[in-house]
């Protein structure tokens, strides 16, 4: 069954894209926790980040890295944290969130963003990537 992360990747479903490989898309999280907060996913249709390869698995945490340091470079945080939860999606995704305080974190406190904010957002970061 396709997941709406494999309809982004398909591009059936519009996203704000931060970047991509040829196994690999960053794009932002439509429902952030902050701004910036980005979702890494392997193109590759896995449930749970421990299912996957050992290859798929390291190269998503390097993607991963990648993103973040491109995140710290263009959003104004204290750190980027990481979350692996997998609930909400049954696809591999890793959370990338910038970080003021441990509530940005939490899943709870959500920040909003009109098209263009997303679009400038995404922008900026991709900008900042180094792959």
């Amino acid at each position: 069954m396709s997941t709406i992360f494999s309809k982004i990747i398909s591009g059936e479903i519009p996203s704000y894209k931060v970047a991509e490989t040829e196994d690999f898309l960053a794009f932002l999280d439509i429902n952030p926790n902050s701004k910036g907060h980005t979702l890494c996913i392997p193109k590759k249709e896995v449930n749970k980040i421990y299912d996957l390869d050992d290859k798929t698995y390291l190269d998503l945490m390097l993607f991963s890295k990648k993103v973040a340091h491109a995140l710290e470079a263009t959003i104004d945080c204290k750190r980027v944290g990481m979350a692996v939860v997998g609930l909400e999606v049954p696809h591999v995704h890793v959370h990338l969130i910038p970080l003021q305080t441990m509530d940005d974190i939490r899943f709870e406190k959500k920040d909003s963003f009109t098209e263009e904010e997303f679009k400038e957002i995404a922008r900026s970061i991709s900008e900042n990537v180094k792959l």
